[in-house]
């Protein structure tokens, strides 16, 4: 099931770059080549013969799809593996240089290639890109096109895949209803384990395990919408946190890649990271707040039972523990791992809400 899930979410990266650069490379063709004739008459003032738009049309296009396989390629393995073995700096040097040295490879095959049946004016020598004038320009567009796509790609990120454009539509000018999914999720002990590691111990301590928690996210379909100290908010579309069971998946899921990492966290810091979560859905309220720092807040009741869920772990010496109201819309796989717990009044609240924890079928 993991494997399957990397996988998608490999295909997802894949599909997003290919059809990026399939169109940046597009644009950069029109922007290039469209007209071109017309422009060199009207300096000039001599006739010009037209150009076929359609050969430097074709030959970028197809340029564009093949970087985007291989920079969507690239980019996985920057993701999975380089950016948590490297800092952020020596990280991005690595991609640059990676991207630089596939675009060269990519240009001069495809140069190569089209130069066997069209009058291409290219010397394709050893270190041919150094000194020539028209692959520095590509590759400053690159650069640019490259700077904008890590922007949408940080901001869908940052507010979850179709939210982002829905922001830059307004729907979100005025509050929105929606249904959700939230899991509040919170370190157990983080004040004994703060006292015995220090402040920057139990810092690196925090980011470490967030790191794990970002290792398995995506396969879930969850958006982190805050991390608040050593507590993370996560989030789901209604429907996106029941498939698959994705709101209860994700935290064994968490388990899981945090276990794996035992050795590493008990020899560098003495303790293990155990986290307890409590989830809760239903209808709030979706609004675009801020104006010197934008973001979009949610608001409603739900919010606030999840984290009184949350709460209740300790009490039942739990680490998992879900409305009812949210459980009897779960497929009956996670219902048959579930054990009523009873009616508690939480805190802040009129009436009592019926409480199950959960445990994972392995």
């Amino acid at each position: 099931m993991e494997n399957r899930r990397n996988l998608k979410q490999f295909f997802r990266l894949l599909g997003q770059s290919v059809l990026f650069w399939t169109l940046a490379l597009f644009f950069y063709a029109i922007f290039r080549f469209y007209g071109i004739d017309a422009e060199i008459a009207s300096i000039t003032e001599k006739n010009v013969k037209p150009q076929n738009f359609k050969v430097p049309f074709a030959i970028t296009s197809f340029t564009g799809t093949i970087l985007g396989l291989f920079y969507g390629l690239i980019d996985f393995i920057h993701q999975k593996f380089l950016s948590k073995r490297f800092s952020l700096g020596i990280g991005l040097l690595i991609n640059t240089l990676l991207h630089l040295a596939c675009t060269i490879a990519i240009l001069t095959i495809v140069l190569t290639f089209f130069s066997n049946f069209l009058p291409l004016n290219f010397s394709l020598e050893m270190g041919w890109w150094l000194a020539d004038k028209r692959f520095w320009a590509i590759m400053w567009y690159i650069v640019l096109s490259s700077l904008v796509f890590s922007f949408i790609k940080i901001a869908v990120e940052r507010f979850g895949a179709g939210v982002f454009l829905k922001m830059i539509l307004g729907k979100y000018k005025n509050p929105q209803e929606e249904e959700r999914i939230f899991m509040f999720l919170d370190l157990k002990n983080s004040t004994t384990i703060a006292e015995n590691l220090g402040h920057h111990r139990y810092s690196q301590f925090i980011q470490d395990a967030f790191y794990d928690l970002n290792e398995v996210v995506l396969n879930y379909n969850a958006e982190i919408y805050q991390y608040v100290g050593d507590e993370v908010v996560m989030s789901w579309p209604y429907q996106k946190g029941l498939a698959n069971n994705n709101c209860i998946g994700v935290f064994f899921a968490f388990e899981t890649q945090r276990e794996a990492r035992r050795d590493y966290y008990l020899e560098k810091y003495g303790f293990f990271p155990e986290f307890k979560a409590g989830l809760h859905g239903g209808s709030l309220m979706a609004a675009e707040v801020g104006f010197v720092k934008k973001e979009l807040a949610y608001h409603g009741d739900v919010i606030n039972t999840s984290a009184r869920i949350q709460a209740e772990c300790n009490k039942y010496n739990v680490t998992m523990l879900i409305s009812e109201q949210l459980l009897k819309d779960l497929p009956k796989e996670a219902q048959s791992n579930s054990e009523f717990l009873g009616s508690v009044l939480l805190k802040g609240k009129r009436k009592e809400v019926k409480i199950h924890s959960v445990t994972s079928d392995t």
